[in-house]
């Protein structure tokens, strides 16, 4: 009988740990992603090949990082899913170097959003006049620039104000740009967030420039046509402007929108993806698409995980077998719990107390079994970020024909900021897998409102040049 009990145990435990290593990645199989990434944006910088790129390196006409130099006073928007903020940014060059804020949030009725466009946009409008006249401003026309956190149609905001559409932002750029004020050596950008605010009302409505930055004169906004999608994570960098085949000149540089969230879309990841991405991908509001963001977006990481301890319950290797009702529900399990589970500091009865909450009446190895489960899933998150931020860095490194490269990589995202391993296993794969280029992490600090302003800023400052 004993030894029929361990018999049992042991297969279990073997059953597991087989599952579980499709998780585990080698250097070199890490290698090989860092290196079909590097293809994969390749693909999307050539002329030839862009339409038909998965990861589509998205030109965004920022030609510049800030030099110090910009100043002045600047509106800005940040647009999410059911609510936005109106800003005034005010920057100060010289030695002392300030950027102050004020901002007012406005919510967005439920009607508006399940609206049109022009219905949306004309809100928007009615919120900036209620802003200027709560900050007295009054005179001179305002360069404006705007952040968006979900999808819409429309392209121009300036039919109703005199004032000057300068940038439309995507927020991983804006985190690059606050980032670059502080530190100069920043030219990449990376978000990688919990939550994207996604509507599934909104599900038929898209915003041709999210994701797309324009530094320009208002009258061309209406031409940007991109279709791009929100993503959970994204990346962007600074590329010369000779490897950007889709867009004229082959002088300085400009920043490259990655869009890196649909990388493995054409099937470049399959053979490292796992039985529970593929239930995720199929389950989700946009199947087939954004491959590699569900697999390190914190959007989709509780989802894997709850699908896994669905498996495990089912073969009776956890929760007695006996799955919850809560535990079925899609989206139940939240990432916050998973980087609260992976807390070094919390005891397995905390991680019994957050599984309660889920109906599940677990043991002490149901616990153990929960945290090695979600110890898998986030490490690999961040491994496979890492590869893909290691393309990046070599790519500038190469670029520029450098033995050795310092850069600064801006990031902003809660996965990033709260989860508490996520980062740390992130900075040792890129190092790993990059060794020829010493790079550090610096937190944005509102990417996508002050952000905003400095691209605003930046674009005022190259206009002004080219015209003096």
């Amino acid at each position: 009988m004993v030894t029929a009990v361990a018999y049992r145990l042991a297969e279990q435990h073997r059953q597991i740990e087989e599952t579980l290593a499709h998780f585990h990645l080698t250097k070199d199989m890490l290698l090989e992603v860092k290196k079909r990434m590097r293809a994969e944006m390749e693909l999307g910088l050539r002329k030839q090949t862009h339409n038909n790129a998965v990861v589509k390196m998205l030109p965004s006409f920022v030609r510049s990082t800030p030099d110090g130099t910009e100043n002045g006073d600047f509106l800005a928007l940040d647009l999410g899913g059911t609510n936005f903020r109106v800003l005034l940014v005010k920057i100060r060059s010289g030695k002392k170097r300030t950027v102050e804020m004020h901002n007012k949030i406005y919510a967005i009725p439920v009607e508006i959003m399940q609206g049109t466009g022009e219905e949306l946009f004309d809100h928007i409008v009615s919120c900036i006049s209620d802003f200027l006249d709560y900050m007295g401003i009054k005179g001179p026309r305002m360069p404006l620039g705007f952040t968006f956190s979900f999808p819409c149609k429309q392209t121009s905001l300036d039919a109703e104000f005199d004032l000057d559409v300068v940038a439309v932002v995507n927020d991983t750029v804006g985190t690059m740009m606050t980032c670059a004020y502080e530190e100069p050596t920043c030219e990449v950008g990376l978000i990688v967030v919990d939550l994207f605010a996604q509507d599934s009302h909104r599900q038929d409505v898209w915003f041709p420039c999210f994701g797309f930055v324009c530094i320009s004169h208002p009258h061309h906004l209406p031409f940007l046509s991109v279709l791009t999608l929100g993503t959970g994570s994204n990346a962007c960098y600074m590329e010369e402007m000779k490897n950007v085949e889709t867009v004229d000149g082959d002088q300085g540089q400009m920043c490259i929108n990655m869009e890196w969230g649909a990388f493995g879309d054409n099937g470049c990841l399959d053979d490292i993806r796992t039985n529970y991405d593929r239930l995720v991908d199929e389950y989700s509001l946009n199947a087939g698409k954004q491959r590699y963001e569900k697999m390190i977006s914190g959007m989709y990481l509780g989802e894997i995980v709850r699908n896994i301890l669905i498996d495990f319950t089912k073969k009776g290797f956890l929760f007695r077998g006996q799955i919850s009702e809560p535990l079925k529900t899609r989206g139940i399990f939240e990432t916050k719990f998973l980087s609260q589970i992976e807390s070094d500091r919390l005891a397995l009865l905390q991680v019994r107390a957050i599984l309660q909450q889920l109906g599940l009446n677990s043991t002490c190895d149901d616990s153990i079994l929960v945290k090695t489960v979600c110890g898998v899933v986030s490490r690999r998150a961040a491994q496979l970020c890492g590869a893909g931020m290691a393309a990046v860095v070599d790519k500038i490194r190469e670029n520029r024909g450098l033995d050795r490269l310092n850069v600064t990589v801006g990031v902003d995202g809660t996965l990033y900021k709260l989860h508490p391993h996520f980062s740390r296993i992130m900075h040792q794969t890129v190092k790993e897998l990059s060794p020829k280029c010493n790079v550090s992490f610096l937190l944005s600090e509102d990417g996508s409102g002050k952000g905003a302003a400095l691209i605003t800023a930046v674009g005022v400052r190259l206009r002004t040049e080219a015209s003096s």
